[in-house]
């Protein structure tokens, strides 16, 4: 009788992918299902398309996981231009309403970051994929409708920065899941009443998994490749064995 192998894909497998810049999260899940080819792919955690970093993506069986990965402490660094706003609260729009920011001092930026740290309520950008009356908020947006969306209880346990280029402030912020760093780069410039946009983000931190245990997207397909081809030669011996006993 001949014996089938497993395909470790549909059993079930764990990914630590960096996804590329510009890429959305799906692109990534979707060029995963083209190489494996099996339709149970799934990412734990949205990175929007100008953020790079830790991307968890789940095969198979273990797509059950996701909802327990996506519920983890993450972890994030990056960057904040204060001196202008945007309307999506990063660069995926041009900035706008310039102000002047050349006299915050060190002491002024750091006082502003204790009003975002703990429990807080986070009111999530108006081009976001949350659901209000059953629509994404972002599809309001783009068709022009007032947009209101809900606060939301979230926690930042860390909101640090790291160094200061003023426009640009560097930050490492470690948060709950739900939490909108576009948001806090926004809430961030308001308090300091010069207005700020989130202008880079890097996901550093999953819970336990970290980016540097990460992939690239040329490293998991060549990863991919020589699990299938480990998978077609267990195939070729099976039937070998089979046919000589």
């Amino acid at each position: 009788m001949e014996s089938t192998p497993v395909n470790v894909f549909e059993q079930g497998q764990v990914l630590l992918i960096n996804k590329p810049l510009t890429w959305t999260s799906f692109d990534v899940v979707r060029k995963v299902r083209s190489l494996i080819r099996i339709k149970k792919v799934g990412h734990a955690g949205t990175l929007d398309p100008l953020a790079t970093g830790l991307l968890i993506v789940c095969t198979g069986k273990f797509t059950k996981r996701i909802n327990d990965y996506m519920a983890r402490e993450k972890e994030y660094t990056g960057t904040i231009t204060l001196g202008s706003t945007t309307p999506t609260f990063d660069l995926e729009s041009e900035p706008e309403n310039f102000k002047e920011y050349s006299h915050l001092t060190h002491q002024q930026l750091l006082d502003a970051t204790v009003p975002f740290t703990g429990d807080i309520l986070q009111v999530p950008p108006i081009h976001s994929a949350i659901k209000k009356d059953g629509k994404r908020l972002y599809e309001m947006a783009r068709k022009g409708q007032e947009v209101v969306p809900d606060p939301r209880a979230v926690t930042i346990k860390t909101f640090e920065l790291t160094a200061v280029e003023l426009p640009v402030v560097h930050f490492r912020v470690v948060c709950s899941t739900g939490t909108y760093i576009r948001s806090l780069a926004n809430d961030f410039g308001a308090a300091l009443g010069t207005g700020g946009h989130l202008s880079s983000l890097v996901r550093t931190r999953i819970g336990d998994f970290t980016l540097d245990q990460s992939m690239t997207m040329e490293q998991v397909a060549t990863y991919i490749d020589v699990v299938k081809t480990q998978q077609a030669d267990q195939a070729e011996n099976n039937t070998s064995t089979d046919q000589n006993g």
